[in-house]
């Protein structure tokens, strides 16, 4: 077999995996397709953080002010670690955006947390209008995840706490809409 007839066998091979890892990220298999309608249920993370108080962090957003999680006391979270170049982050965000403007006036509060430089950020949080706050880092958000459970470095990860700063629902990997509708609303 020629060098040239290998490089090819090579290259299409890569494509077809390459595709194939692609069409499974955007289409789950049915049984994963019904699992992420399914109601609220306790996700296993390391040291089981479903019951426990979130912890504490401080974390400066997009335009370099610093910010408390406290500042959101007695609202629902729903604290969201992404970063702009996760094809699965950006696909939930505008489900996020609208679930945050339906259910604002009632407590709710989105927060994304991500995994880049502010400045690699602004720009997508305009051009996708997003309408709640965006903390942003690389070292202190890798340390922030672990503390919330996330041990293996997944995203998107998400976390939802009820108005006590009890951590209720944890999910790594992309949440539905309709997933975290309707934990989110159960907790309002």
């Amino acid at each position: 077999m020629t060098r040239k007839a290998l490089s090819m066998i090579t290259a299409i091979t890569i494509a077809t995996v390459a595709g194939m890892a692609g069409f499974y990220v955007y289409n789950p298999p049915a049984s994963q397709a019904a699992q992420q309608a399914v109601p609220p249920v306790t996700v296993a993370v390391a040291g089981d953080i479903i019951g426990t108080m979130r912890p504490e962090f401080s974390l400066s957003d997009v335009a370099g002010q610093l910010r408390n999680i406290n500042e959101w006391d007695g609202k629902v979270l729903a604290i969201n670690f992404w970063a702009t170049w996760c094809p699965p982050c950006i696909k939930e965000i505008p489900e996020f955006i609208e679930i945050q403007h339906k259910y604002e006036a009632e407590g709710l509060q989105f927060i994304g947390i991500a995994l880049q430089r502010p400045e690699e950020v602004t720009e997508f949080m305009q051009e996708y209008g997003m309408n709640y706050p965006v903390l942003a880092g690389e070292m202190e958000v890798i340390k922030i995840a672990e503390s919330y459970g996330n041990d293996i470095g997944a995203l998107p990860y998400t976390i939802i706490v009820d108005r006590q700063g009890l951590i209720h629902y944890v999910k790594r990997g992309p949440l539905a809409g309709e997933t975290a509708e309707s934990i989110i609303s159960k907790l309002l």
